[in-house]
């Protein structure tokens, strides 16, 4: 079965996930322009009859999105005033981020993107890449959206032959959640793409979560990492996710297990409608803390926060 197909098993109705998980009266909130989106290797990891499960409530829409909180706002990293056109951001020196598309495998609850106005379904950048032409400055490309592996092989190909015939570019990004819910995008022809490339490829997957985690992803990131491919993770801090040392510890464990180097834990963006998962940063730097006694330093990641307006992303230390 091809990935496209398995991602048209996403569970996208609250009633037939709950069915699913043999959850009763638990109502799912009806978001207008973000709905449920979860795949089926995800729902299957979540507890039968537990409305408290990690991964679940990473995905659940819940009422308490509906609140607005002082200091959370509908651009928290200042994505509008980092436009250089409507699918380019130049935040950092060096490098620029492409956003691909508004299509990803899953929603996150917490997605600081949710309120972007993307181009819907509009696959050209010839803007976007004759801006990244006439900045020799530029040596990286990041693609992100939604989710860049959400663009069929064909779009991708095009794109990064586009990128391959800027000379200044170097390295290319990828921010994916894919693998994490339908590794089987990692397929035959990506890979022959990525390894044609004079481009050195960097993948930086994003997981919370030690039950996210499986074989198959393994076996697909691995594939990646067999074409020299770094492959990263950048996760997040979240309430009642993964805000405690034994979670913490057993994920970026089992990630340096299988080769994938322990990038960042990000202090929440505060976009409106996540009030309800952040970690107060006290809290945050004490759980770095107790990693750092009991992880070898290549498996801690850096503890950071993107402010709006700054030229890196803050780390916030000890």
């Amino acid at each position: 079965m091809s990935w496209r197909e398995i991602q048209k098993q996403n569970f996208t109705s609250w009633p037939k996930l709950a069915a699913f998980l043999q959850i009763e009266g638990l109502q799912g909130y009806a978001h207008p322009h973000f709905p449920l989106n979860l795949p089926r290797r995800l729902a299957e990891k979540i507890e039968k009859g537990n409305p408290h499960d990690p991964v679940l409530r990473q995905f659940l829409p819940s009422l308490e999105e509906a609140h607005k909180t002082p200091g959370f706002s509908l651009d928290p990293v200042g994505d509008q005033g980092a436009r250089k056109s409507q699918k380019l951001l130049k935040k950092y020196e060096g490098r620029a981020l492409l956003v691909t598309t508004s299509a990803c495998a899953m929603h996150c609850r917490f997605c600081f993107r949710q309120n972007f106005d993307y181009v819907s379904k509009d696959f050209t950048f010839d803007q976007e890449l004759k801006l990244i032409g006439e900045d020799p400055s530029i040596t990286e490309i990041i693609l992100s959206g939604g989710d860049p592996l959400s663009l069929s092989n064909t779009v991708l190909q095009n794109l990064i032959q586009h990128i391959v015939a800027i000379p200044h570019v170097k390295r290319l990004r990828f921010h994916t959640r894919f693998p994490i819910g339908i590794p089987e995008r990692i397929d035959a022809p990506l890979l022959e793409i990525l390894q044609a490339t004079r481009l050195q490829p960097i993948f930086v997957i994003h997981c919370n979560h030690p039950k996210e985690l499986d074989a198959d992803i393994f076996q697909a990131l691995r594939r990646l990492q067999a074409l020299r491919i770094p492959v990263l993770n950048s996760a997040v801090l979240l309430r009642g996710v993964n805000d405690t040392p034994a979670i913490l510890h057993e994920l970026f464990e089992l990630l340096s297990d299988h080769g994938i180097l322990a990038y960042y834990l990000n202090q929440l963006d505060r976009v409106q409608g996540a009030a309800h998962f952040e970690v107060p940063q006290q809290e945050g730097l004490k759980l770095l803390s107790e990693l750092m006694t009991s992880l070898p330093g290549y498996a801690v990641p850096r503890y950071v926060q993107e402010v709006a307006g700054e030229p890196y992303k803050t780390p916030l230390y000890l």
